[in-house]
């Protein structure tokens, strides 16, 4: 008996732990409490609890992070962090409460029922959040410069006829605007200093990125992934930051889905009907992905920043590169030729530029493996 595996499920907010356990076979679970949530107290519930050879623990995940993912794989116990998304809910639930989230995990555990999610490394969630925090910036930039826009509006500012918003020019106009209130005067100057706050705030981060994918040991791929038209420096570490290992993907439609770049679709007998993409995925690789894929509008070509970011890379890289450019180009001229919109011709491409962006980083991270086995 002592051998049984025991299902642990764990519901985790940011003080409190509620804990559930299953043991094996078809009896109900039961719930243990609600337990401080330290390294000494789950440590010492764990012991409590059971062997760490015995137990398999569960918990959603969430705004904690890995933290206790990575203290309970410390102690040699098996642990999963599962989407929440994906949990089986029951149809007509409308009760929700730490306990019941609890018992219902451990439960699902034992089933098998649970979608374990992709747990990053310290080092990439480093860079998840690094590049996340970019992404926070420019969404900061761009509500404080709508904010100035608005303001100038109220008073009937507009800017010179031709004149690009946020050009050198345009900066040039800002600065020479004078009010006669006091009161607007320093509402213009709050505003425009917020602006350039922010703008410093990005070029310190993109100024980290840019270390980050010279040096760190991510290098690799995030610089092969640049031999694509379209990917630069900020958008090819934004792909390794939040895909991770490409090679945990068997296939590129895999990728695919979990961008939420695959269409939906309702099949049933002879009827089926396919709609617009999912949506559910990774948001964050949606976008950077999709505002690349606009650049294969264009005849495929080899110039400017492109070929002096091909320089030097992995030839298999490059040749999966060029291949993309005629590809995806003959697709977009495709789709736009039957009077499609150039956006859906746009997520289309998308979602095959994703195909050519696994490829490439799976070839690398073989690459690299080799190379360690090797040495």
């Amino acid at each position: 008996m002592k051998d049984f595996i025991k299902f642990v499920g764990l519901d985790v907010s940011k003080d409190i732990i509620s804990v559930a356990v299953a043991d094996t076979g078809r009896g109900e679970p039961r719930f243990l409490g609600n337990f401080p949530h330290t390294p000494e107290a789950m440590r010492k519930l764990m012991k409590k609890i059971g062997t760490p050879e015995q137990l398999h623990v569960c918990y959603e995940a969430g705004p904690t992070g890995y933290g206790l993912f990575r203290f309970l794989l410390s102690l040699g116990i098996d642990c999963v962090v599962v989407a929440p998304t994906l949990i089986p809910k029951r149809a007509g639930d409308r009760i929700k409460t730490d306990r019941r989230d609890a018992l219902r995990l451990a439960q699902l555990l034992r089933a098998g029922e649970l979608t374990p999610v992709w747990t990053p490394d310290e080092d990439h969630e480093a860079l998840r959040d690094l590049v996340r925090a970019r992404h926070d910036a420019k969404e900061d930039l761009h509500r404080a410069r709508l904010r100035l826009v608005q303001f100038l509006l109220r008073h009937d500012l507009r800017s010179p006829k031709g004149t690009r918003n946020w050009s050198v020019t345009h900066r040039e106009w800002l600065h020479g605007l004078r009010f006669e209130k006091s009161s607007l005067r320093i509402v213009f100057q709050e505003y425009l200093h917020a602006i350039d706050e922010v703008a410093d705030r990005i070029k310190r981060i993109e100024a980290e990125i840019h270390e980050q994918a010279t040096s760190s040991t991510h290098a690799p791929v995030i610089q092969a992934l640049q031999t694509m038209r379209g990917v630069a420096e900020v958008t090819a570490t934004t792909l390794v930051a939040e895909i991770g290992q490409f090679s945990r993907f068997s296939s590129p439609r895999q990728l695919m889905s979990y961008a939420g770049l695959v269409p939906k679709e309702y099949s049933s007998g002879a009827s089926r009907w396919q709609g617009s993409i999912t949506k559910v995925g990774n948001a964050h690789i949606r976008h950077v992905i999709v505002e690349s894929a606009w650049s294969y509008r264009h005849s495929p070509s080899l110039k400017g920043q492109l070929r002096s970011r091909q320089e030097g890379q992995d030839p298999e890289a490059k040749r999966i590169a060029w291949k993309a450019q005629h590809r995806l180009h003959q697709k977009y001229e495709g789709i736009t030729s039957r009077g499609k919109a150039g956006k859906q011709a746009a997520v289309a491409v998308a979602r095959e530029l994703i195909g050519f962006v696994w490829a490439i980083g799976c070839a690398i991270e073989k690459k690299q493996s080799e190379t360690i086995l090797i040495a």
